[in-house]
């Protein structure tokens, strides 16, 4: 960036008055400078549309809202989002560390008022030496003075300014951190209730299936009993049987699991929330279609992009602020104060006297000449970082971009699946009545029933997973848009 010729004759001293208005003139000839590049936007790869573009399940003509979790109709889901925004411990940390850079900036705007800023006093008592040539007032005496001092370095080159403009976007970042959690912290809260609620249909799915089962082994040990069948019915039923019970402590250990994760997002002790969970059933049934946009919308309203992009700017400020060391550096330095003694006629009363006042005001001027070779590699240094912070906002965007697409797809496929295992569902049911009356009529083995008991099985357990993934794809493909 081109600079104004500057000239100062420091080796000829202006007044005070005449030097203050010329120094005044000079910064407000250099206001406008400000050493080092200027931020703009780094470019990134975003794609025109959706790939679920045209797809039933998909609308780009609006946009999710903020509150997207009301979707769900869920008052508890509804419930258990709001006690997580207020106690979880994680955002709280978060939270404080976005006070933390914002008194980080506060800092960096004092920078540009005077740095050095100092009152001090003293009283001493001093004893000088007999064999000292001048002592002719005696060796015993009091001092009193009273001083102030300020010093000023001059923003010229727009330096100052550079670390203001560092501290502004890195505490904006921290704000854009703060929302990044909040996002997660939500999305992680839905998802472990979504999770929470299918393992609870999966866990009355196994209950009903152990009911069934156990019907069929009843049957099995009746048709042994009467001597129409062998003992390998009974065994086999209650193979079949042990093994969807034992289904049952697995998922009850993945309930736990869920609510214990939950109450820590909750900022409390593991705790099995059953007042919080109370009130609803089920897992929670998304909208027909979602609300995804267009990718550019994703610039303004994903706060992890905004925060790449905060650091990438506070960083490109950093440059500039290196660039200043290498010219030279204004300060305009001041001191004023009184000093008395009891030497002779004089009294330390006379501290505040107009006989007692000194005073001194001047500009100095600071260049790293010598330190050439280490500034320019900090700059160096400061232009790598942000090089790299570049690349890194590009990869965020395309990992949001990912994210989305992936969450698209997750809730449309899911709803294709769970059409399908419907009919799964139904068709295996039909197989199960058929082959239990068949085996109670003996037209059919025992392995009819078996097999019949582990597709119903299977089928339902598919389709509560299946059911609960459509959720979370709304979830997941939400998240990545906030």
């Amino acid at each position: 960036m081109a600079m104004p010729g500057v000239c100062l004759n420091i080796g000829r001293p202006y007044p005070p008055s005449r030097f203050g208005l010329a120094l005044t003139a000079v910064a407000l000839l250099a206001s406008g400078c400000m050493v080092g590049p200027d931020f703009q936007r780094p470019k990134a790869q975003l794609a025109g549309q959706w790939m679920e573009t045209g797809t039933p399940t998909v609308d780009t003509h609006h946009r999710q809202d903020r509150d997207w979790w009301l979707s769900l109709k869920d008052p508890v889901l509804s419930n258990l989002i709001g006690l997580a925004r207020r106690q979880n411990l994680s955002l709280r940390s978060v939270g404080v560390r976005v006070l933390q850079a914002r008194a980080q900036l506060g800092i960096a705007i004092g920078e540009l008022y005077p740095q050095q800023q100092q009152l001090s006093t003293s009283i001493n008592y001093n004893r000088i030496p007999i064999s000292v040539p001048y002592n002719v007032v005696g060796n015993n005496y009091w001092q009193a003075a009273f001083g102030a001092q300020a010093g000023w370095e001059i923003d010229l080159w727009g330096k100052l300014r550079r670390g203001i403009e560092s501290a502004d976007a890195v505490f904006l970042a921290s704000v854009a951190n703060y929302d990044d959690v909040l996002v997660t912290l939500t999305g992680d809260a839905a998802s472990i209730y979504v999770k929470i609620r299918t393992i609870e249909t999966q866990l009355a799915i196994a209950r009903e299936n152990v009911v069934r089962q156990r019907q069929a082994l009843a049957i099995a040990q009746a048709r042994f009993a009467g001597g129409v069948v062998t003992k390998r019915d009974v065994y086999q039923a209650e193979n079949v049987l042990g093994s969807t019970e034992a289904s049952i402590p697995q998922l009850e250990l993945q309930r736990r699991q869920a609510t214990n994760a939950l109450s820590v997002l909750l900022g409390m002790p593991p705790d099995p929330l059953d007042g919080l969970l109370a009130g609803s059933t089920g897992i929670p049934v998304a909208p027909e279609t979602l609300a995804v946009g267009i990718p550019a919308d994703l610039l303004r309203r994903r706060p992890d992009i905004r925060q790449a992009e905060l650091n990438a700017a506070a960083q490109c400020a950093q440059i500039g602020f290196a660039k200043g060391d290498l010219l030279p550096a204004f300060y305009l330095v001041g001191n004023v104060g009184t000093l008395s003694t009891d030497i002779g006629k004089a009294s330390l009363s006379k501290l505040f006297s107009a006989g007692t006042l000194a005073y001194s005001v001047g500009p100095q001027v600071t260049w790293n000449i010598l330190n050439y070779g280490q500034i320019t590699n900090n700059v160096r240094v400061q232009d790598a970082k942000f090089q790299a912070l570049l690349v890194e906002y590009q990869n965020t965007v395309l990992k949001a971009q990912q994210e989305v697409e992936d969450g698209i797809a997750e809730f449309g496929q899911s709803r294709l699946e769970v059409g399908f295992l419907q009919k799964s569902v139904e068709a295996a049911k039909g197989a199960m009545d058929i082959a239990l009356l068949q085996y109670k009529d003996g037209v059919a083995d025992f392995t009819t029933v078996l097999n019949a008991e582990e597709n119903l099985y299977k089928a339902q357990n598919n389709l509560a997973t299946a059911q609960g993934q459509i959720p979370l794809g709304l979830i997941n493909s939400t998240l990545a848009f906030f």
